[in-house]
Formats: C-alpha cells, structure tokens, sequence
C-alpha cells in the first residue's frame, strides 16, 4: 500500500457498546458514534429510600473544567411536597430556560426503567414502559458524546441500543462467507464482522488464508466448552484468557486490527489481546472465511 492511500473509516455507527452493570455512581462515560435520531438509553436501577435527587446528562464532552456544554438534562426531585422533574440545557456554563413536568412515576425505594429515545428534534422519555415527557433540544444532537449520571441513584443497568444498526447497511449474508483480501493485511488495516449468534450454537470461526489455501490463524469460539482460541496453521491451539463474550440470540461485532507482527483483537469493544504472524505471513493473506452458527450483517476488510 502506497504512502498517499488511505483505509476508509469504519462509520461510528457501527460500533457496538456493551452494557454496563452495577457503576459506581457518579458515573461519567463516552457513547460510541455519539446521539442520533433513533438512538435510545436505557437506565435500569432503584431509587434510595432518602434519595433527595438524580440527573442524568447528555454531555457534549467530559470534561471537569470548564463544565462542559449539555443538550439534555434530566433531574428527577423527591425533596419536594410534589415530586416532579426538571430539563433544561447548559450552553456556555449558563443554564437556559427549565423546563418542570409533575406526576414522575419514580418513587422512592422502588425500581425503574427509564427508556430515552433520541429523535432529529426531541427526545422522548419513558417511565417504566408509560410515556412520560418529551423535551426539544435546545444544541444540537449530534454534539453529544457523553453520558453523565450524578446524585442519589442505585444504577443496575445502563443500555446503548440501535435500531437494528446490521439492517440499515445490508442484507443477511450468507454462511460460510468469504471476503479477498487482494493486497493481504498492512498495519492499520481493520477487518470487522457483525452479527447474530443463532439460538443453539455449536461454533463460529474466522480463518485467514494465503494463496495456496494455508490457513496461518483462525480465531474459533466453542459453544460446547466456552473457549474462545487461536488455532494456528498445524493445529496448535491458543487460549484466550477472558470472559466467553458470545451469547445465542446476541448481536456481536469482532474487530481485528492489524499491526507490526499480529493482529490485535476486540470484541463487542472489549480489547482480547493479540496473535502474532510475521509481516511476509500477512502480506500474503488472500482471503477471509467465516463459518459456524451465525447471521451475519456485516464484513468489514
């Protein structure tokens, strides 16, 4: 690959975000591809029985100083006679016009859901599956990159969810599916696979080749024992040290990103380590093949 050519990104979209259970609050993180129409958090947690306020933020940035900018702040109060909720937004440290809405449903000493959906204008909120508000942004969406969740809160769950981020790219593939890789692999090069593991799985492996159908590394995942290995070209197998990530009917995204002797490997975001093969190996590598007991939505290389 030639000094002025340059990989196409991989689109924000795409990337996965994992849940979180059980953060310590307060508890400050970064959206993957940030706020779109479509997008929905969810928060899953208890409200203290002494619990006197919450907030959960819609930050454009993280940092402590200055305050950074926020496109939608959501500040449940019990220490009132009525307990209500304030949204407003930050612009500049300044606060703009709040906006009150009585009659929250989140009362203390009792769980909640509350689902946010993110529309092109305004985001809607519900309350343990009842609509409860919707609030117009006041920045715009797509400024936000941080969530920020502050005050008397017990958090169980905080969700990221798409809809179906697979289907808006392509159709199911087919399995096996297989990709060229007619210039082989160079460090900086990802290849990306995204989709379902079926309902009663057996196995899923990603195989890469060179041209006289060698296979120098393929990554396996086991159903049967829950083990996730490199195998290498005579069989010799490697084990990842880490959570077994697949799980049936789950969507998952595999990255692999290659470097000077290997290839790094992340999945549904979470770094696994890396396997080394010399630069000659890789520059040779012709084809990638995926089998086993998939849907897929997307290969990336």
């Amino acid at each position: 690959m030639s000094a002025d050519e340059h990989l196409d990104p991989i689109p924000d979209s795409f990337i996965l975000q994992p849940p979180v259970f059980h953060p310590v609050v307060p508890y400050v993180t970064t959206i993957f591809g940030g706020l779109y129409a479509g997008k929905m958090v969810m928060l899953q947690g208890v409200v203290p029985l002494r619990a006197r306020r919450f907030q959960v933020d819609f930050q454009c940035g993280c940092c402590v100083h200055p305050r950074p900018d926020i496109a939608f702040h959501f500040n449940p109060r019990f220490y009132t006679v009525k307990p209500h909720v304030i949204c407003n937004s930050l612009q500049g440290g300044l606060w703009q016009k709040e906006v009150r809405w009585p009659g929250v449903t989140l009362k203390r000493g009792a769980s909640f859901l509350i689902l946010f959906l993110f529309e092109s204008k305004e985001v809607k909120v519900s309350v343990n599956g009842q609509h409860f508000l919707h609030y117009r942004y006041q920045l715009p969406l797509s400024r936000v990159d941080t969530l920020g969740i502050y005050g008397d809160i017990l958090v169980k769950a905080v969700g990221f969810l798409n809809i179906n981020p697979f289907l808006l790219y392509s159709p199911r593939l087919e399995v096996p599916c297989s990709r060229t890789l007619p210039r082989g692999l160079w460090p900086g090069q990802v290849i990306v696979v995204r989709g379902l593991i079926l309902q009663e799985p057996k196995d899923f492996t990603l195989s890469l080749r060179d041209g006289t159908t060698h296979v120098p590394v393929t990554l396996r995942a086991s159903f049967t024992d829950r083990t996730l290995a490199w195998v290498s070209s005579w069989g010799r197998k490697k084990l990842i040290s880490a959570p077994f990530l697949f799980y049936p009917q789950r969507f998952f995204e595999v990255l692999l990103l290659c470097q000077e002797g290997g290839l790094k490997l992340a999945l549904n975001g979470q770094g696994l380590g890396a396997t080394s093969l010399d630069q000659k190996a890789l520059e040779q590598l012709r084809e990638l093949r995926i089998t086993g007991s998939v849907h897929l939505y997307c290969v990336y290389c």
